[in-house]
């Protein structure tokens, strides 16, 4: 007990850690924008042997820089580590990553899926894993780019409570983990997360080109408005961008784009109407296609510019 006394918190909580679950690899499945910090996170603060991967040779170089360990393939990962994190961009990538960590993998791993996935396809896929003696848990997390870098990202998990446990030391060093329930509840959270979300920035875009085509002062409307009913953290994160004209994405519409439509999808399964996501998506969509979808969820301002003939904002010289 004295000698861990001695040691730093972080180094305290590696130890305990190992000790605790028996020195298991980690390995990290998808280090893209979101992904590279995120691993990053989990190797140097859990102590124990983190594996990445990716299928960019310039990620799995900038890792490497970094201080990480690379695999050779998604194959080693998948046979050789006994917690594999994955952060994938789509359905088709993530079941078949799933499926393939379950085919190579042995009784008693686990599987944490980091992504956005519709609740459907993770229910289907947990299945498949306890067939195999596997644990699922499906973990999105919300926060962007600057919480993935800082490690405080919210972070929703479903899936069997043990394995829950067993992991939340790591999934500690990503942010703020919190248990949801049964297997597919940690998505149907991040889902209702960026339903609320996206309604709230379609209101932002709203509002503030009303205000411009209403001709008065944005900067003054925000200060008059950031602590009234209105304000709260993402007003005062995204109003700023807007009236700037900063749509550097700090989170990509595309990304809460994909979530919306898994929010449609798992309602058109439960047969109930999203009446006011289906406008979200359709602004959305006209992003997508006018070529905006990869930019901040600031721009979504561009399509009531486009609808009101209006600029909103003005760049920072």
């Amino acid at each position: 007990v004295r000698a861990i006394g001695l040691l730093s918190l972080p180094a305290c909580l590696a130890y305990s850690y190992r000790r605790w679950y028996n020195m298991k690899k980690i390995g990290f499945l998808g280090l893209g924008v979101m992904g590279l910090s995120m691993a990053l996170n989990v190797s140097k603060k859990i102590g124990v042997e983190v594996i990445g991967y990716d299928v960019s040779e310039t990620q799995l170089h900038r890792y490497r820089e970094m201080g990480g360990t690379v695999a050779a393939s998604a194959e080693e990962l998948y046979s050789t580590c006994d917690v594999l994190l994955q952060m994938l961009p789509t359905h088709a990538i993530i079941q078949h990553s799933v499926e393939e960590a379950i085919r190579l993998g042995r009784p008693g791993n686990i599987i944490v899926d980091l992504s956005s996935a519709a609740p459907d396809i993770i229910l289907d896929l947990n299945k498949k894993a306890m067939n195999a003696g596997m644990f699922l848990l499906d973990s999105p997390v919300s926060g962007g780019n600057p919480m993935a870098e800082a490690g405080t990202l919210s972070i929703m998990t479903g899936g069997d409570p043990q394995a829950f446990e067993k992991v939340k030391p790591v999934l500690e060093c990503m942010g703020t983990p919190v248990y949801t329930g049964g297997s597919g509840s940690g998505d149907t959270t991040k889902l209702i997360n960026n339903m609320v979300g996206g309604a709230i920035l379609v209101a932002i875009a709203e509002g503030y080109a009303f205000a411009a085509k209403a001709g008065i002062d944005l900067q003054t409307t925000f200060e008059a408005t950031r602590h009234g009913f209105a304000g709260g953290p993402l007003y005062d994160n995204k109003v700023p961008k807007v009236l700037k004209r900063d749509y550097e994405p700090g989170a990509r519409i595309a990304v809460h784009r994909k979530d919306i439509l898994n929010a449609i999808h798992y309602a058109h399964k439960m047969d109930v109407d999203l009446p006011l996501t289906d406008v979200v998506l359709r602004i959305m969509d006209w992003a997508n296609d006018n070529g905006y979808v990869n930019e901040d969820q600031a721009a979504l301002v561009r399509y009531y510019e486009d609808k009101m003939q209006v600029t909103v904002g003005q760049e920072e010289k």
